[in-house]
């Protein structure tokens, strides 16, 4: 059995000691002022919780934290509340106590030489992009939440994003860590070097724990040159193999301008520009598919604009793109990229939606797009697909939209149904039933068909050893131990 999800009720006395600790601004107990912690950005999750903890700092989250342990509190981490599987929801027992690092909020310091920051992890993504261009650098994460989403959450969750397949993961960019541990002492692994081979590297275990094994409150972060050159086009295809095909020419010419390779399809187009206010399509007609490229460069001189007329002038003649359009301006770069980011809105718009983050090697993409929209049509007639996502590192957004007409909770009521075919398909193709999204509340009962035996076993192993107690997160990750 994996570390005791029990917990004990928060008492009068330590809610006392924790206001006197963190002070008026540092803990809300008003059931108006918690409510809004308790809901997850989807609603899928409706929870309760005693308190939310703000700390203004590292010592005074360390010393909330050990009084939480000592009298037996569960905790649950949460920073921009932008979690899609619920990770950052509290239960519905009302025993646990939601800790918020949005008061630790500072850029601490950006090293030009290092190209490093550090920064507290209240900070949401994009102040930190702001922080890091006005210093004439970049941090190359994105993701569609990045004006809510605070930089504790994205590292809890390892989150990946726009430009994943030339950077990397959130775990790619992180060379060092402070973190309050579940008994409220502190491993601060705040370093600024690339190369520290002095035993277990215990960042990493933080790195994508969806909370469960501590906070994270600040970290040292490798920062890239601003880029000097920047193009964007967005191109009609056929379908995904297309897709793949004009990914390939890309890659051919010089696989470090790509930046940013996105995949969407027909469909989910079609909802953006229906739905989505100020949303228009910039081709003279809809097309099966679409891409959206970025090229970026900190090279001078650099001619971009050629590469990307090159490559798809031999693809117009090749047929795999049908039309493009190339943005002129940086009004136009943004968009075309707010086709792309308001997908997910246009699907709320449109009604339920079940949402598969997924990911499968880059070649079987197609496979998967064709095999799972037939699979779910055939579940439920009239079904609408819109998957979108990372084609270029093999992360697909597989979504899928209730039928017209249909009662939204009937379609939920669905879910597991829906996630576990397209999963089925997802596992024969050698892939992951969670890509950038994490496990959450939503997806643990995957945990054991898809991590099983000895991985899920050393998970909970590592579970133990920091959290015995189990009071981390406790609903987050981990399936309950049978």
């Amino acid at each position: 059995m994996t570390a005791s999800q029990s917990s004990a009720p928060p008492t009068a006395d330590l809610l006392a000691r924790l206001a006197a600790l963190l002070g008026p601004s540092g803990i809300l107990t008003d059931s108006s002022d918690v409510a809004p912690y308790c809901t997850d950005w989807r609603a899928l999750y409706h929870g309760r919780a005693a308190a939310v903890l703000r700390p203004a700092g590292t010592a005074e989250l360390a010393q909330a934290v050990a009084l939480c342990a000592e009298a037996g509190v569960a905790m649950v981490p949460q920073g921009g509340n932008t979690s899609m599987v619920g990770g950052a929801t509290p239960d519905e027992s009302g025993r646990d106590i939601v800790v918020c690092l949005s008061r630790m909020n500072r850029v601490r310091r950006i090293d030009p030489l290092d190209h490093t920051m550090e920064i507290e992890a209240g900070v949401t993504l994009k102040a930190a992009q702001d922080a890091a261009r006005d210093a004439g650098l970049m941090l190359p994460l994105s993701i569609s939440s990045e004006g809510s989403a605070q930089i504790g959450g994205v590292l809890a969750t390892n989150a990946g994003g726009n430009n994943t397949v030339r950077y990397g993961n959130a775990r790619e960019l992180v060379l060092g860590l402070e973190v309050v541990l579940p008994d409220g002492s502190v491993f601060n692994g705040l370093r600024r070097l690339r190369k520290d081979n002095t035993g277990y590297a215990l960042r990493q275990l933080f790195v994508g724990s969806e909370g469960t094994l501590g906070f994270i409150t600040s970290a040292i972060l490798q920062l890239q040159p601003q880029p000097r050159a920047v193009e964007a086009a967005l191109c009609a295809v056929a379908d995904a193999s297309a897709a793949l095909a004009l990914f390939a020419a890309f890659r051919d010419q010089d696989p470090a301008l790509i930046q940013a390779f996105e995949y969407m399809s027909g469909a989910g187009m079609d909802l953006v520009t229906r739905l989505v206010p100020g949303a228009s399509l910039p081709l003279a007609e809809a097309a099966p598919a679409y891409v959206l490229v970025e090229l970026a460069t900190p090279r001078r001189n650099a001619d971009l604009r050629a590469v990307l007329e090159d490559v798809l002038a031999g693809m117009f003649e090749a047929g795999t793109v049908s039309d493009a359009v190339i943005a002129e301006s940086e009004g136009q770069r943004l968009a075309l990229w707010k086709l792309r980011e308001e997908h997910a809105e246009a699907q709320r718009r449109a009604g339920a939606s079940v949402k598969n983050d997924v990911s499968v090697p880059v070649s079987r993409v197609p496979e998967l797009i064709d095999r799972a929209s037939t699979a779910c049509a055939a579940l439920i007639p009239g079904i609408r697909p819109a998957p979108f996502g990372h084609i270029g590192d093999g992360n697909i957004h597989f979504n899928l939209v209730q039928p017209e007409g249909m009662d939204p909770a009937e379609f939920l009521a669905q879910d597991h149904r829906i996630m576990d075919t397209v999963a089925a398909i997802v596992r024969e193709l050698d892939g992951s039933f969670s890509a950038e999204h994490g496990v959450g509340r939503l997806k643990p009962y995957m945990m054991p068909g898809w991590r099983g035996g000895a991985e899920l076993a050393t998970m909970r192993r590592i579970k133990n050893a920091i959290d015995p107690r189990g009071l981390m997160n406790p609903a987050t990750l981990f399936p309950p131990a049978g």
